[in-house]
Order: structure tokens, then C-alpha cells, then sequence
């Protein structure tokens, strides 16, 4: 399938899926990917009323851009949960009529602290929430895409999968397992015409995750020590669904397997 144009789907005939699109990048890419085309758009979260709330504002700037096809949908869902990602991804394709496009940019709740203040019990649970979402969901779209001839995944890891910081044992292992994840499907998957991706932000200004690590302790003195690392600015959401927007569209067509880091000067690992 050397031809491009049948595995490379321009925005306007691609069909996206989101987990984590309610808030933080999530939404925002919602958001761009809209200024980009996209007409249909999926957008996964477990709280009903933000969910509303966020494909409401999606639904305006898709109004403001003169797109009154636009078929923007909320699912609620947990997508770390096997019953509940199946019946999303079920719903998503019904709604939609296909998921060309998978973001997984869930985040778990998990605030840094040194291994030894770790609760033996809370270790597994971190792990899981890091890392079963987007397997799941990358699984579950798998057979679909390629049927379809073509499909991009985008996984959102964190520079704690490639640069060992205190405080993120447990995690920087789930989000390397995130990437490592990745790349593997990117190899197996790319016959099919199915690109795998995986982004690597820092601390992203603005969001809810940012707000709890800096508020107090061990994970506050952590990154206030990591943003005054970036130089170029600590990197906002709009800054990480710029990239997952191009990631998405024709100018990624040679592009997969690999693992993009936004933020701002922080590290070049």
C-alpha cells in the first residue's frame, strides 16, 4: 500500500475519537481539529456534564467555522474499564460511521511522591490507570482501521517515560510502558497502514493534573524546580493538540513509531 492516498485521510473525511476530550488537550485538540476540517468527532469522558459542556463549545467553534455538518458527540465512559471501552468504541463507530483517528490523552490521578512514601497497595492501581486506557482503546479500534486501509493512534505518555525524575518511579514505569507500547504496535500495525505515535509532555500549564501537582509537597517543590527548566515557556494544551493535530492529518503520512516531546526547553531526551 505504497499509495498515499489510500491510507492517508484528509480531515475532512476523518472520524475521531478522543478519551480525556472533555478537558486539558483533550479539548483542545477537539477544538483544532475542528479549524483543521474534522466534521466528526467523539469525545470520551467519564463526567456527563462536562462532557456536555466541552461538545457544546466544540459544537460553537464548529458553528463559528461555518461547518453546520458537524457531528460532535459525547460518550460517557471509563476507558480503563474492558466492558465500558468496548460499548465506546461500538457507540463512536456507530455514531460516527468509523474512528479513522484514536487520541488517547487520559491522564490518571497520581501525584508524585518518592517510592518509599508509596503504599505497597497503591502501586498496581497507579500502574493501571497510566497504562490500560490507551491499550485497550488501541486494541479495541485495531480490526476497523484496518479494514479501512488506514488509521492513526496517538498515545499521550510523559517525559517521565524517558528522563528518570524523583518522585515518578511507579509512573515514569507505566508511561514507558505507554511508549514502549507504541513503537512495538506502530511496527506491527504499519503494513496495515495504521500509524502509532506517542506524545511526551512535562507539566502542561492550565490543566486540572498541573494544578494538583503544584499545589503542596514533595510533587510542588518537584515541578517548580521542572518549569523553571523551560526556557521556551511551559508548554500550554493548545501547544500539545497542535502537534496531535498534524499528527493526524496527510503531513504525518510517513511518520509512526515515534515519541515527540513538547516542553518548552524542559528536556531533550
Amino acid at each position: 500500500m505504497s499509495d498515499k492516498s489510500k491510507t492517508v485521510r484528509p480531515y475532512s473525511d476523518s472520524s475521531v475519537l478522543i478519551t480525556g476530550g472533555t478537558s486539558g488537550v483533550g479539548l483542545a485538540t477537539a477544538l483544532q481539529l475542528v479549524d483543521a476540517g474534522v466534521t466528526r468527532i467523539a469525545l470520551l469522558g467519564r463526567n456527563q456534564d462536562r462532557g456536555e459542556i466541552a461538545r457544546k463549545t466544540v459544537l460553537a467553534r464548529a458553528s463559528e467555522a461555518n461547518i453546520p455538518e458537524a457531528n460532535i458527540v459525547f460518550i460517557s465512559a471509563d476507558a480503563s474499564k474492558i466492558d465500558q471501552a468496548a460499548r465506546a468504541v461500538h457507540e463512536a463507530k456507530s455514531r460516527l460511521g468509523s474512528i479513522d483517528v484514536l487520541i488517547n490523552s487520559t491522564i490518571g490521578l497520581y501525584t508524585p511522591e518518592p517510592l518509599q512514601k508509596i503504599a505497597l497497595e497503591d502501586i498496581e492501581p497507579i500502574l493501571l490507570a497510566t497504562m490500560l486506557a490507551p491499550m485497550l482503546m488501541s486494541r479495541l479500534v485495531l480490526e476497523s482501521m484496518r479494514e479501512r486501509g488506514g488509521g492513526v493512534i496517538l498515545n499521550m505518555a510523559s517525559d517521565a517515560a524517558k528522563v528518570p525524575t524523583p518522585g515518578e518511579t511507579i509512573l515514569g514505569a507505566g508511561m514507558a510502558g505507554i511508549v514502549v507500547f507504541s513503537r512495538t504496535l506502530a511496527m506491527e500495525a504499519k503494513r496495515f497502514g495504521i500509524r502509532v505515535n506517542a506524545i511526551t509532555p512535562s507539566l502542561i500549564e492550565g490543566t486540572p493534573t498541573a494544578a494538583r501537582v503544584q499545589k503542596e509537597g514533595f510533587s510542588a517543590k518537584l515541578f517548580e524546580r521542572v518549569a523553571a527548566l523551560a526556557d521556551l515557556g511551559v508548554a500550554t494544551p493548545e501547544d500539545l493538540a497542535a502537534l496531535l493535530v498534524f499528527l493526524c492529518g496527510p503531513g504525518a503520512a510517513r511518520l509512526t513509531g515515534q515519541t515527540i516531546s513538547v516542553n518548552g526547553g524542559i528536556s531533550a531526551a
